[in-house]
């Protein structure tokens, strides 16, 4: 934040908080791609159409090993070994395929999010909770965390 706008609003009493961009930094959701383009036909490639991505915005890499993705009726995915560089995003496609940067596969031949309603949960390797992301919509096919 400029200088100048940090004094004009301190001198009006307002108090400036980060926001959770601004804050130190997190492994969190970022995206939920919850109805794939198209009908829902199984095909691997309808199946990689659906995805969750999540980011990194810190500002060094993190090991994703042991981070477990988990939709609300229990399905779960665990990382690999995975570094996601600083600032980078992954997505986790429910399909199959190979690893590679910026995508990670579930390898499940079956959708994992639900077309209307459905919560994203990220757990470190630990269990301990990172972040979760709740949509309830048709409306639309994916959903911004």
């Amino acid at each position: 934040m400029p200088a100048a706008a940090f004094a004009v609003a301190a001198s009006v009493g307002i108090a400036l908080l980060p926001t959770h961009a601004q804050a130190a930094g997190s492994i969190h959701l970022y995206k939920v791609y919850y109805d794939s383009p198209g009908s829902d036909t199984r095909s691997n490639t309808s199946l990689n159409a659906e995805y969750v991505q999540i980011k990194n915005s810190t500002s060094s890499a993190v090991q994703l090993k042991g981070y477990t993705l988990r939709d609300a009726t229990g399905y779960k995915y665990t990382f690999p070994s995975y570094k996601i560089g600083a600032g980078k995003t992954v997505k986790v496609h429910t399909g199959r395929g190979s690893t590679s940067a910026g995508h990670v596969y579930w390898g499940r031949g079956a959708y994992v999010w639900n077309n209307d309603k459905d919560t994203a949960t990220l757990r470190t390797a630990s269990g301990a909770f990172r972040d979760s992301c709740a949509y309830n919509s048709t409306r639309y096919d994916y959903k911004m965390c």
